[in-house]
């Protein structure tokens, strides 16, 4: 539900204009009722908002720059913890937490993840630029071709 969220969100960042959850469904090719349900908890949220009317429907609750991928994220998924400790808004179920010597580390990258994520807005998403974000691989049978033929990533790493 997260990634159709994030597409659906982006999707309004590079429009810019109301859309019917129908008309989403089509334009973003996901089911009708999940476009729907997933708006509904964006618009819960406050990453969009609808309005009723012919000149209503679905957009972003505040411009796509201001809206971060971690709040889109959140929305859906609740607060984001890499693992259970490193989550300080439940208690820990895990047995083992007093005692473990990873846990302050998890905490760190955690906050790591959480920073990274707030980094990048719907704006970016929908408008990215070869500078902010680096091209990923949509297959593994691409990665894989990438990683034989040693093409370069935009940010000038090799892939390994």
């Amino acid at each position: 539900m997260t990634d159709y969220a994030v597409v659906l969100a982006t999707h309004l960042a590079a429009t810019k204009r109301p859309h019917a959850a129908r008309d989403l469904s089509v334009q973003t090719q996901i089911p009708e009722p999940t476009a729907s349900k997933v708006l509904k908890q964006l618009s819960r949220a406050g990453v969009v908002a609808s309005r009723r009317g012919t000149r209503g429907g679905y957009a972003l609750a505040r411009p796509a720059a201001e809206i971060s991928i971690h709040e889109v994220i959140q929305a859906i998924e609740g607060p984001i913890a890499v693992t259970e400790c490193s989550d300080e808004t439940t208690d820990s179920l895990c047995e083992y937490e007093t005692n473990c010597g990873a846990r302050a580390n998890w905490q760190r990258i955690n906050v790591a993840v959480h920073q990274a994520l707030s980094q990048i807005t719907l704006a970016d998403m929908a408008f990215p630029s070869a500078d902010t974000l680096i091209t990923i691989a949509l297959s593994s049978k691409e990665a894989e071709r990438a990683r034989l033929s040693g093409s370069p990533r935009s940010d000038g790493i090799e892939l390994e």
